[in-house]
Formats: structure tokens, C-alpha cells, sequence
């Protein structure tokens, strides 16, 4: 996928908003969700400040009690070309320059283990050995915005909505999954999920320059 980075608008230290990849197995009925994830975050109260950072996430009981952020005890870093956990600039601006980044996680068939990529260069891996489900493969792929906030007042993405389009709303373009046989292709369904669309919305679409794509994000609560 590529992913253009924004600045969101955070209202609380302790909220935080992001645009990822979920590549996912197990469920949170049984307590064994398995996921890897990728992708820029603001988060004042981790990192010290509202800058959108590079980040990743692994899990392997559904949040309870494994996982974490970055460069904690699961992720091999072996490529310093970027700094995880690190600040991305420069920034998307609302009706000018977009920038975007481009991330891939795939699973390599001979160790097992799931690498990251940025921007064409391999920064490391998850090794299988970590997960259960994730340890064969994943079976389900997200892309998305996230946003923690209580009163639902911190921005997704670039504050607005999806309708807006291109240079004013958050994009994820060349959405592609890789395949049991190690290739790029489009996913075979691709659904839509908003699960507060009047603050926060998603729309889809697809060129020949931009594959399948979504459009999302939107202000939260706001006097507007």
C-alpha cells in the first residue's frame, strides 16, 4: 500500500491517531488474535510529541498480554535505512503537496518469517516463531484509519472527510495482497467498514494509476 502522511489534530495527550495495516489471523472471542502492523501515528503522550512517526505492532493473544510498539522484544531490525518509532516529514498540506510512503509485509516462504518493507528497502522481520495462527498464514487484511480518543474529538487522517478527495482527504492507494504463491495481486473483496461515519468515514475506488484505493479520515467532534 501507499499511504499519505498528515498531522492530525490530537485534543488529548493520551489519544492518539493512526493509518496502518492489519495482516491478521485468530479472532478476540478466543483470545488468540494474531496480527502485524504498520504505519504512521500520532501519539503525544508515547513519543513526546504530535509529529506522525513511522511505527509497527505485533500481537499474539489479542492485545492481552503480548505485543508492543517498535523495536520491542519480536521485530528483527536489520536495515537502519529508516528509524522505526522515527518522525516522518515532510507532511501532506491540505490542497497542496500529498506525500506518501509506501509499505509492504509479506511472508517469506522458505524461513516463514514476515519481513517489512519501506520505501523498497527491507527494514527486518517478525519471526514465525512468535505467533500461533500468524506462524502459517494470515486470513484477513486491513487498511485503515485508527483513532483513540474518548470523546471522539482527535482528527483521522487529515481531518477530513473522504468526500473531499484528492489533496484534502487521507488516501491508501495500491491496496494489493500477496498471494499464497508469493505474488502481488488485488484483494478479492474489499469491504468497508466505518464504525462512527458521522465523525470518521471511508469510500473506495479504483484507476489504472492507483489500483483499488479508499479514501477516509473525517474531523471526530468538532463545533463544525
Amino acid at each position: 500500500m501507499a499511504i499519505n502522511v498528515w498531522q492530525p489534530t490530537i485534543k488529548s495527550a493520551n489519544d492518539f491517531s493512526l493509518t496502518q495495516t492489519w495482516v491478521a489471523a485468530g479472532s478476540y472471542q478466543n483470545n488468540d488474535l494474531n496480527t502485524i502492523e504498520a504505519g504512521w501515528q500520532v501519539y503525544p503522550v508515547f513519543y513526546g510529541d504530535d509529529n506522525p512517526r513511522l511505527f509497527i505492532y505485533w500481537t499474539r493473544d489479542a492485545y492481552r498480554s503480548t505485543g508492543c510498539y517498535n523495536l520491542c522484544p519480536g521485530f528483527v531490525q536489520t536495515n537502519n535505512q529508516f528509524a522505526i518509532g522515527g518522525s516522518l516529514s515532510p507532511v501532506s498540506i491540505y490542497g497542496g503537496s500529498q506525500y506518501d510512503i509506501n509499505i509492504l509485509i509479506w511472508k517469506d516462504p522458505k524461513s516463514g518469517n514476515w519481513w517489512l518493507q519501506v520505501g523498497g528497502s527491507d527494514l527486518g522481520y517478525w519471526p514465525s516463531s512468535i505467533f500461533t495462527h500468524l506462524a502459517d498464514s494470515a486470513s484477513s487484511i486491513e487498511w485503515g484509519g485508527e483513532v483513540d480518543s474518548p470523546d471522539l474529538s482527535t482528527e483521522m487522517g487529515s481531518g477530513h472527510f473522504p468526500e473531499e478527495g484528492f489533496s484534502k482527504a487521507s488516501y491508501i492507494r495500491n491496496i494489493q495482497v500477496v498471494g499464497s504463491s508469493n505474488n502481488l495481486k488485488l484483494p478479492s473483496a474489499l469491504n468497508l467498514l466505518a464504525t462512527q461515519p458521522n465523525y470518521y468515514n471511508v469510500k473506495s475506488g479504483a484507476s489504472s494509476n492507483w489500483g483499488s484505493y479508499i479514501f477516509y479520515g473525517g474531523p471526530g467532534k468538532n463545533p463544525s
